[in-house]
């Protein structure tokens, strides 16, 4: 019988989770499987290793000294915290990851907070020990003074501590004899984390933890056996959440080993496996024994925080980029989203119209963006904060926002981020930097990404986290410019851009199409202009000196969809189509705008 260990890894994001993962892989794996190892390995998602982020939760499994480790690396940011809390429900213990010179950060308290308070016993790796702005000591006492914090318990606090370089595949124990490879990082999860209670002769029972999908398969269910076996081809009970049960057959259970998924007979307690053929199952639901089916508890997953309004393209360029183009087709693809991306709700508000609430602007944009890909067009109105009423008071969510800036800039950050509503709550230096932390409405947050990185040069660092709802904060004014928007239809000419150009920024080049109501570039100043960009040059048979000087065009500047997202105001649009992202206003005829 085979022992198992199950953990997760957890960390802010970019602290090298996923790089750690890599190096575990590559000393178990190549050595005996000969299974070849990409970097960053585990990050498949085409988008993932593009912006160089964990969006999924996976697993992944490494057999060390006869025991078969089961590793599931977790996404950092907060937006895909609905994936973090359910991972953690598999797991025995987890590797927490702290960069050696950053410290902990806010997401590493919030994935840290979830671990505790399910009473999980947690490893210390302090990573990338050699940078030359690491404080490694430091770090291990400032991770204590957070785990006290969130209310550690003396189990807890007694934690062990490695030190890990981790893209050159090292972690050790001892800062002053350091080793070349993972061993005792291997040794002390053996000794640390406990093995799950395995009883291989009670009922099965497993809890579905993540959905996958198979083109030859259908759906297939991840989640950890909490006690019994079954076997291919066995019949099963699926308890749905109202207590209802259907009968399904388990057509392939997979475990774990490596990046691959192997086809097993049976699996048993303790594993993290796979099971195809449970087709209706939805995350938070119990695959129960056929005669003695018992329910496990109910995985529950924050609520969303932040919705937008979704709705099929129809600009005048509607159907020309794009595959999938009806209101059908949107709401099928929105549908087979919610099976698997749990925290995300979609209400349909009119038959052409969805209202789509997840946990933040990053989690909406990564879905946009992956629709986009895929082939869709569709409009999405500008990004509002849910807002709860509890006893009777307007109540909106809360960021718990860390910024790091040179000193320098640290006055004009923090004046601006108070104007914004932001509520001081600490402040150390640290070298010549100073990091400020904030309590501040998410949607104050709108927009600032790109005008704080102008205001730091682009040296301030930031990063945040949901923290709660709060009373409402009054109003806010988080855009201070209007819009250029096109007056008339068709391609714009070097030379009426040029003519323009000190009105504002354009966000177009010279030979773009442009419709009537199109959003071309940002006022200088507050209101919106109408503006005609599709007028060339009047040619007239006179040659004089310097009637064709040439025109020098200030580069426009490109919004990525973030940034698309984040400008927009109340009464504009974000249309996406494969080729293209645009800005447009709701009402597109500037007669009927007024």
């Amino acid at each position: 019988m085979t022992e198992y260990r199950n953990i997760a890894i957890i960390a802010h994001v970019d602290h090298g989770k996923t790089t750690l993962v890599d190096g575990l892989l590559k000393q178990t794996i190549e050595l005996g499987h000969g299974q070849e190892i990409a970097e960053r390995a585990m990050d498949s998602n085409a988008l993932e290793r593009e912006r160089g982020i964990t969006i999924l939760a996976k697993n992944t499994a490494v057999m060390y000294g006869g025991v078969k480790i089961n590793i599931v690396d977790t996404p950092g940011h907060a937006d895909f915290g609905g994936e973090v809390e359910r991972v953690l429900g598999m797991v025995d213990g987890c590797l927490l990851l702290v960069d050696a010179a950053e410290g902990p950060m806010p997401q590493t308290r919030f994935v840290l907070r979830k671990a505790l308070e399910l009473g999980l016993k947690p490893i210390v790796v302090v990573n990338k020990i050699d940078r030359q702005d690491a404080r490694a000591e430091e770090v291990v006492n400032l991770t204590f003074d957070l785990m006290a914090e969130l209310g550690a318990n003396d189990d807890q606090l007694d934690f062990p501590v490695l030190y890990a370089i981790a893209r050159e595949g090292k972690a050790f124990r001892n800062l002053e004899e350091p080793k070349n490879d993972m061993v005792e990082l291997f040794e002390t999860v053996l000794e640390h984390i406990p093995a799950p209670d395995v009883d291989l002769e009670a009922p099965f029972q497993m809890l579905v933890t993540n959905l996958d999908y198979s083109e030859y398969l259908g759906r297939i269910v991840v989640g950890r056996v909490k006690r019994g076996t079954v076997k291919k081809g066995e019949f099963v009970n699926l308890i749905h959440k109202d207590g209802t049960m259907t009968k399904t057959r388990v057509v392939q259970p997979f475990t774990h080993l490596g990046l691959a998924r192997i086809e097993v007979d049976q699996v048993g307690a303790g594993d993290i496996v796979a099971l195809a053929g449970v087709e209706d199952a939805q995350i938070g639901e119990t695959v129960a024994d056929l005669a003695d089916p018992e329910a496990l508890p109910i995985i529950t997953v924050d609520e969303p925080t932040v919705s937008m309004v979704f709705q099929p393209n129809t600009s005048p360029f509607a159907g020309k980029e794009g595959k999938y183009v009806t209101s059908r087709h949107l709401r099928d693809r929105l549908m087979k989203e919610i099976m698997t991306n749990v925290s995300l709700k979609v209400e349909e508000i009119r038959p052409d119209e969805f209202k789509v609430s997840g946990r933040g602007e990053l989690h909406l944009s990564i879905l946009l963006e992956t629709m986009r890909r895929e082939g869709y067009e569709v409009q999405v109105g500008a990004p509002q904060v849910i807002v709860r009423e509890i006893d009777g008071v307007k109540h909106e969510p809360i960021e718990h926002l860390v910024i790091d800036v040179p000193e320098a800039f640290s006055s004009t950050v923090i004046g601006v981020i108070s104007s914004r509503k932001g509520q001081l709550v600490n402040m150390e230096p640290q070298g010549n930097r100073i990091r400020v932390e904030f309590k501040i409405p998410s949607r104050a947050l709108f927009g600032f990404r790109t005008s704080f990185l102008s205001m730091t040069q682009g040296e301030g660092i930031m990063s945040h986290v949901f923290d709660g709802y709060a009373p409402w904060a009054g109003d806010l004014k988080t855009r201070q410019n209007g819009s250029l928007v096109a007056m008339e239809a068709g391609t714009a000419f070097a030379y009426s851009i040029f003519k323009l150009q000190e009105r504002g920024t354009f966000f177009i080049d010279a030979g773009t199409e442009v419709y009537v109501g199109m959003i071309v570039g940002e006022n200088a100043r507050e209101n919106d202009m109408n503006v005609n960009v599709c007028k060339n040059k009047k040619l007239t048979n006179v040659r004089a000196a310097g009637s064709d000087e040439a025109l020098t065009l200030i580069p426009p500047r490109r919004l990525t969809l973030e940034d698309a997202l984040e400008y927009i105001g109340e009464d504009e649009l974000v249309e996406l189509t494969p080729k293209s992202i645009r800005l447009r206003k709701k009402i597109l005829d500037p007669s009927f705008r007024k």
